[in-house]
This record gives C-alpha cells, structure tokens and sequence, in this order.
C-alpha cells in the first residue's frame, strides 16, 4: 500500500488486505516492534504536542515521498531539495514547517540497523537546521 492508494470501496479478499498490510509494515519497520516503538519515542520527543496518531502519520509520509524523489532524481541532495522547496501535494499532512524534522528522521532512519538505534533528539535537531539552511522560501 502506498500514498494514494486507500479507499473506501475496495476490494480486496481479507487475505489480500492483510498481506499488503504485512509488506507495508515490513518496507515501513524492517526491524521490526522495536524499530517502531523506539521510532515513536523519538517522534514524540520532537513533537509532543503532536497527536500520537499523526506523528507515524507524518513520517511515514515523508519517508515514502523521499524514497520516490530520490529514486526519481537520482540524488539524495535533490531529493531533499525537492521536498523542501517544491513538494506542496501532501501539505495537508506534513506541514512546510514540519518537513524538516520528518525528513531529519527519515535520514536517521536509513542509516540504523537491526538495533534500531536511532540518534539522540539533539542530534536530530543538529541535523533539522542544517535541512531548515535548505529552504529557499525561508532565505
């Protein structure tokens, strides 16, 4: 399952739904439960005036929307770029002010193994204005 794929009036065999459920957790957590917990505990350090329910929400986005950017133009610097400065279909979920700190993670997230070890929020924050440096609209 992928952004823009739900809808009200599918389908799909109960088997089949709990499937793509499955391989949508397996690309979303490859590590597994405690990737996920441990990826909230960070989310709700950065945000926590955020409703739980929107924070994985809002990651998630991100991390699907930087993987297709940076597949499609070929760059991590683009990629980035891209999210930053051009991206505004997805608005409605992850706000202009709070694509950094989706994106801080979502890097952070591609460089942890098995041990879901995941950098400290202030860590994460370092990395937040250096991407905050990357907007254009804010210069």
């Amino acid at each position: 399952m992928a952004l823009g794929d739900f809808s009200i009036f599918s389908w799909k065999s109960r088997e089949t739904r709990e499937r793509e459920q499955k391989e949508y957790s397996a690309w979303a957590f490859p590590h597994g439960q405690g990737q996920r917990d441990k990826l909230e505990a960070l989310l709700r350090e950065l945000r926590p005036k955020e409703r739980k329910e929107f924070l994985l929400m809002g990651y998630l986005t991100c991390k699907e929307l930087y993987e297709r950017y940076l597949k499609d133009l070929g760059s991590r610097e683009g990629a980035l770029d891209y999210m930053i400065n051009v991206e505004k279909k997805y608005k409605q979920i992850v706000s202009r002010r709070d694509m950094t700190t989706y994106l801080a993670v979502v890097l952070a997230d591609a460089e942890i193994d098995e041990s879901s070890e995941y950098p400290s929020a202030d860590e994460i924050d370092t990395v937040i204005q250096e991407l905050n440096k990357l907007d254009r609209r804010r210069s």
